[in-house]
């Protein structure tokens, strides 16, 4: 994969860049963390300047969450209520549910899709629930983009003062996604323990 990956950006540049970034983005098992740190090493020995990079890569990603946005508003809560309502006495779940997620997205979802940006695999996925709760897509876009900007230009200017040693970062990208999936798991625990105390209080 890692291979067919920096061989296409090789050949194609820029156009290569923004291919991989949507392909990062509808299909994750293509990580952004090869993709962005080697096209940072391409500005080291080709035409291909930093500036140039960061715009490819953030459009490629951009066009990639908007594609999973749509997918999103084709799963809305109406489609999930009939499933729940088939299958949620074997997922222990009920109609309730999905609309109080619902409405926790519409308050907090622009700083979940900000935040969720920055993290490994979901920074991808995160489009979709936002595409199911009818997030405003203009706000979405704005959040979306400010925060792969971000991303883009870390790893990308990692990938470029690394030069040759780009796959240094790969390790340390490992490290930094166990410690994001450790807070996000955190704060989904907390989150149902404060669920469920607050049905207790009101019973």
């Amino acid at each position: 994969m890692e291979n067919w990956v920096t061989d296409i950006m090789e050949k194609l540049g820029y156009l290569g860049v923004y291919l991989m970034m949507v392909l990062e983005n509808v299909f994750p098992p293509i990580p952004s963390e090869i993709v962005l740190p080697f096209g940072g090493f391409l500005t080291t020995y080709t035409d291909l300047t930093v500036f140039g990079v960061v715009v490819a890569a953030t459009a490629g990603s951009v066009i990639g969450a908007m594609i999973l946005y749509s997918i999103g508003m084709l799963l809305d809560a109406e489609r999930l209520e009939k499933i729940i309502n088939r299958w949620g006495h074997i997922l222990r779940l009920k109609k309730e549910d999905i609309r109080k997620a619902d409405a926790w997205f519409d308050k907090y979802g622009y700083w979940t899709v900000l935040f969720c940006r920055m993290v490994p695999i979901v920074r991808s996925l995160i489009s979709i629930p936002a595409g199911m709760a009818r997030m405003n897509f203009w706000l979405f876009l704005l959040f979306t983009t400010i925060g792969t900007i971000l991303w883009n230009v870390i790893l990308i200017t990692l990938g470029s003062v690394l030069g040759a040693n780009w796959q240094k970062i790969i390790g340390f990208m490992n490290i930094y996604s166990d410690f994001a999936f450790t807070l996000i798991i955190i704060g989904t625990i907390l989150f149902i323990i404060w669920l469920i105390n607050r049905k207790r209080k009101r019973k």
